[in-house]
């Protein structure tokens, strides 16, 4: 009995060994993967684990000669996808247009377009990027791969939040949700979803639908979304006064976000982080953090992010009595906020004038398309009598009529604009461009007439308060009594 109790631990134990060994062989001896098979699932991981990410791409460059042409194009996006992710955008931009050009593949085709026009918006290149997004759009018909199509969707969205077309980004999400309910389509549209009801001031802390596709993107492991879903969030917690929630749940997810190697991302979560540490008086983490924004937002000088971190670097410097470095930020602030805000005035209109070309061109090939039919019917009733010959005049009027209209509507689009560029869109009082326009050639005028010239600044004492207590809709109610006051 001993004996037998000794030998079938002994007997069991060879026998792991053996099939421990035996798997060794079988996984050294297996085929290595094919460059389809690394390709795909460098796709499937960009965004999960950008570390593995590099190194199969590094390990496609390794063999780049005996790739493919399409491979190599696909080893290209996904190079130019990743410059594009560290914020090198010049870099994105060039490698991306280079597959465009090289390309006939559609799934392809449309997936650098999409990575194309979001470098180009982050390089500041909006017209580029609407017009790119065009593009897109009408080749939505020719798009069959699921993904791209859906990803064209969203993207859209995402691009009408930024010029603040909140209505056809709600549309567009709405498309998304509706052609693809998988977990991965649920947290990307869901994303655009949060930051339109952030920015038309109607997201809550505990939005349901929102949080569902928070939920989704930590389903799928995509750390990107997940805390770009994370960040409106928070920020609608400290609007509501709970600075210290906000906190505590941006904070668990800090390294994550660091690990996912996205300058822009990393930027605005850590210059939320500064604004959480401010308000719950933890001053010194308040400017660590915010001078690690605006280290990650130096290829988006203009960015939101870099606005708010010199923002609370003034105020850290201000409360701890450091006035030479309190004045400093408050500069840069001020320089980064103009930025923002003129930023976000040229993507509207960056917008807008897409749009106009658009309708210019489709106009212009209306109008040809007219005089060629005037054309055709002019041979025919040439040799038909009077009357066809009076038809043809008649019609030819009506193209000229058609053209006057058109003359006439670009004019007033252009007039439109101007007042765009030269006023303010909340309160409809000119802007600082204008304003400094006018005071150079008053200026100017005074000092021929010799004559004296004054100027008034009114500031709004306290104005800040209004908006960290009662909202920002509340500040812009504030905002345009104040100048109907003044007029």
């Amino acid at each position: 009995m001993a004996t037998l109790q000794t030998s079938r631990p002994a007997r069991f134990a060879g026998r792991v060994v053996l099939a421990a060994l035996l798997l060794s062989a079988a996984v050294c001896f297996a085929a290595p993967e094919t460059p389809d098979e690394v390709l795909q699932h460098a796709d499937q991981i960009r965004t999960t684990n950008n570390a593995r990410f590099q190194a199969l791409l590094q390990q496609l460059d390794a063999q780049a000669g005996r790739l493919s042409p399409l491979q190599r194009d696909w080893l290209a996006y996904f190079k130019g996808w990743q410059s594009g992710l560290q914020g090198d955008y010049p870099a994105a931009v060039t490698a991306l247009t280079s597959v465009l050009a090289r390309t006939t593949d559609p799934t392809l085709r449309a997936r650098a377009r999409i990575s194309l026009l979001n470098d180009q918006f982050n390089a500041a290149q909006y017209e580029d990027a609407y017009a790119n997004l065009g593009l897109l759009l009408d080749s939505l018909p020719q798009i069959g791969d699921r993904n791209a199509h859906f990803l064209s969707l969203t993207v859209a969205a995402d691009l009408y939040n930024q010029a603040g077309q909140y209505d056809l980004a709600e549309r567009f999400t709405e498309q998304a949700l509706a052609y693809d309910r998988s977990d991965t389509s649920i947290c990307y549209a869901l994303y655009n979803q949060a930051t339109t009801l952030y920015k038309t001031g109607k997201l809550r802390a505990d939005d349901t639908q929102i949080r569902s596709g928070l939920d989704a993107c930590e389903r799928i492991g995509d750390p990107i979304y997940a805390n770009a879903i994370r960040v409106p969030l928070a920020q609608a917690q400290m609007e509501h006064g709970d600075a210290a929630a906000a906190l505590q749940s941006l904070m668990a997810h800090d390294a994550e976000v660091q690990a996912t190697h996205s300058s822009a991302l990393i930027s605005l979560f850590r210059a939320t982080l500064a604004k959480c540490y401010l308000l719950t008086g933890d001053l010194v983490h308040a400017g660590e953090y915010a001078r690690s924004a605006v280290d990650y937002a130096n290829k988006q000088v203009n960015s939101k992010a870099s606005a708010d971190a010199w923002q609370v670097l003034y105020q850290v410097a201000k409360q701890q009595r450091d006035d030479t470095a309190a004045l400093g930020y408050l500069e840069k602030f001020a320089v980064a906020d103009k930025g923002y805000l003129n930023d976000t005035s040229a993507r509207a209109l960056a917008y807008q004038m897409v749009r106009q070309q658009v309708q210019e061109k489709k106009a212009q090939i209306d109008a040809l398309s007219q005089q060629n039919q005037v054309l055709q019917l002019k041979q025919t009733v040439g040799r038909k009598n009077m009357i066809a010959v009076q038809l043809g005049i008649a019609l030819l009027l009506v193209i000229l009529g058609s053209i006057v209209t058109y003359a006439y509507r670009t004019k007033r689009s252009q007039l439109k604009f101007q007042r765009l560029a030269r006023r303010d869109g909340l309160t409809e009082i000119y802007n600082r461009q204008y304003f400094v326009e006018a005071c150079e050639q008053e200026l100017e005028y005074c000092r021929k007439s010799v004559r004296d010239v004054s100027v008034v600044a009114i500031d709004l004492d306290h104005f800040k308060q209004i908006n960290d207590s009662y909202g920002h809709a509340a500040g812009d109610f504030a905002l345009k009594r104040a100048v109907v006051a003044c007029q």
